[in-house]
């Protein structure tokens, strides 16, 4: 199978591209010029070499065409794309331009779902972006040596629901709290603001939270975390982590465990009851 594979920016897209690679697959890459990390057109170069090309977020047609010519029927969107650029970086061409004239909200979910109705109708099938890293998916329990402490759990606790609600309005995945109180809310800013923002506001033992939504579509916008989660939480104060269960891509994989356990802090994979 040639896969498509739309890269945003972050690690997310070499994994992708080396385990699609692994398993056989021909790629071609989409890079966007105003996110993906440049590193990747070397590793795309790396034998078996992958398709690659360079388009901005605005091109949708372009994008579209080039996956077509390729011979893509299935593509993978991976690696986060900053939410404000659509009000400010991009100048849409005709496609994109169609499908955010028929958005009644430019939120996330809006604007990717009509993308992927775009390629769609094209006849290219948007796919689970983590169908190819399934063992990096936040297990359910502690994760960690430490276990969270009773403030902790009860902070963690306190969140949950405030967290599921905020991510079903699709307004952030990110919540900072701290003494049952809620401290920071993540919009546009991205998870790492959320977190530098919790730790000037509220100081040190804030418990930081990162959810899916309660119908989180797998084929994009996936709660990530990293061991660059790990280094902004310990540069905040904050000592408590929590992800979702089978919905969390922690990207670094045991690195992140490492990482947390040499800060001290505690890692809970909550189990999916949604409790």
């Amino acid at each position: 199978m040639r896969l498509g594979l739309i890269a945003g920016n972050g690690r997310f897209p070499f994994l992708v591209l080396d385990a699609a690679r692994g398993a056989g697959h021909e790629v071609t890459i989409i890079a966007i010029e105003e996110e993906t990390y440049p590193a990747l057109a070397e590793a795309a170069a790396r034998p078996p070499a992958a398709d690659f090309h360079w388009l901005s977020l605005g091109q949708l047609g372009k994008c579209i065409s080039t996956l077509k010519r390729a011979g893509v029927s299935q593509a993978v969107m991976a690696g986060q794309v900053k939410h404000t650029r659509l009000f400010a970086d991009i100048v849409p061409d005709l496609t994109l331009m169609g499908v955010l004239m028929r958005l009644k909200a430019r939120n996330t979910d809006a604007v990717i779902s009509g993308v992927a109705d775009a390629l769609q109708d094209h006849g290219i099938t948007l796919v689970d972006s983590t169908a190819f890293l399934q063992p990096l998916l936040a297990r359910a329990g502690i994760l960690t040596r430490r276990a969270p402490t009773s403030e902790e759990a009860a902070d963690l606790a306190f969140g949950y629901g405030i967290a599921d609600a905020i991510a079903g309005l699709d307004i952030g995945q990110t919540l900072a709290v701290k003494s049952a109180a809620v401290v920071a809310i993540e919009a546009m800013e991205g998870t790492d603001e959320v977190i530098a923002r919790a730790g000037h506001l509220a100081g040190p033992g804030v418990a930081i939270i990162k959810v899916a939504k309660p119908n989180q579509d797998m084929r994009f916008d996936v709660p990530v975390v990293g061991v660059p989660t790990i280094e902004a939480m310990k540069a905040a104060g904050a000592t408590a982590l929590s992800v979702d269960e089978g919905k969390t891509l922690m990207i670094d994989g045991d690195a992140i465990v490492k990482a947390a356990d040499d800060a001290g802090m505690t890692i809970v994979g909550r189990s999916l009851g949604r409790t």
